[in-house]
């Protein structure tokens, strides 16, 4: 005896499940779960049988019932867990650690392999084995299994798990911050509306706040450079201010690395030393999370012992790059320590 999972298509004709069913039962097959899922090629019966008839047995008994595209592979006890029970725990895992999305989406398709991709979405893709599943612009989870090929069912199952991991807006929201001293801080999305406050924030930084942040002083912050940074398909950035000036920019940017965002800051010299980059720090990373993303790394030179300890403080891992005055930091985003 063993456990097979078994998918079929099948035309829409009244009594062509009751055949598959019989040709199962004939050769001793006993129906332990069963699942009806739509397909481009028509509607796709999967079962899961305890059956002593080896896979080739069962194909042939199905296509001679009626079955289209028979598959047959093994299966184990474990699959036999009630279906919206499953999902619903594996949802409930995902709301709690959405940057684990790849590794939920797998268990619930039963994927060999899952892993970020960036770029553009990819869609109609000719390997029914291959399933590009949109997290957010950009970003994708692509999800591979090798014996039986994704359906449309799934693939519909899939967005909307994913769809989970993307809280409504809650990166964007305003948010008030009381920093060490006192004084109250209001954190924004940067949107074009700031472009004469970021201006005047690079003004009022010195020369070395600002090769911390560029790696060379900026006298000025560049419109495309600036327009860059608005471009919410190519990172999120927020701004704090206080009586009507910007003081501080956060910027969350998009990396050609799959599942890795980088951030960087830019505090006016006054407002430093308060805690206000730290703030900032940790909603980019919940905001990275929200997004889609597994870690967030930070570049820095080398003499910036401000953002070294920012990083520490956050539970990075700080190392060397190849340029000796340049060193990264690297936070998966579920590690971050609390506040």
């Amino acid at each position: 005896m063993g456990f097979l999972r078994i998918r079929t298509t099948v035309d829409e004709r009244p009594g062509r499940l009751a055949s598959l069913a019989a040709a199962l039962a004939a050769r001793g097959g006993n129906i332990l779960g069963l699942s009806v899922q739509s397909d481009a090629d028509g509607t796709v019966d999967e079962f899961v049988a305890d059956i002593p008839a080896n896979p080739e047995t069962v194909r042939e008994a199905l296509e001679a019932a009626g079955g289209r595209c028979v598959q047959v592979v093994p299966a184990t006890a474990h699959e036999l867990t009630d279906e919206p029970t499953r999902a619903l725990l594996l949802a409930s895992r995902l709301r709690s650690m959405p940057w684990r999305l790849p590794e939920l989406l797998a268990e619930l398709l039963r994927a060999d392999d899952a892993r970020w991709i960036y770029g553009e979405a990819v869609s109609d893709l000719p390997d029914p084995t291959q399933l590009v599943v949109p997290v957010a612009p950009r970003r994708a989870v692509r999800l591979r299994r090798a014996e039986l090929p994704f359906t449309l069912t799934e693939a519909a199952r899939a967005a909307s798990f994913a769809r989970l991991a993307q809280p409504a807006e809650t990166s964007a929201a305003e948010r008030a911050i009381k920093l060490s001293d006192g004084v109250e801080v209001t954190v924004r999305p940067l949107t074009s509306i700031y472009r004469e406050a970021v201006r005047d924030l690079h003004d009022r930084c010195s020369p070395e706040s600002r090769r911390f942040r560029y790696f060379t002083s900026m006298p000025s912050l560049p419109a495309r450079t600036f327009d860059r940074l608005c471009d919410r398909s190519r990172g999120f950035s927020l701004v704090a201010g206080h009586d009507g000036q910007v003081v501080a920019m956060a910027n969350l940017m998009f990396t050609p690395d799959p599942g890795i965002a980088e951030m960087a800051f830019l505090v006016e010299d006054r407002w430093q030393g308060q805690g206000l980059g730290t703030a900032m720090a940790r909603m980019l990373v919940r905001s990275a999370r929200d997004l889609g993303y597994a870690e967030v790394k930070a570049t820095m030179l080398s003499d910036n012992a401000r953002m070294r300890r920012l990083l520490i403080s956050l539970g990075a891992t700080l190392g060397y790059t190849e340029d000796p005055g340049v060193m990264e930091g690297r936070l998966p985003v579920g590690t971050m320590v609390s506040a």
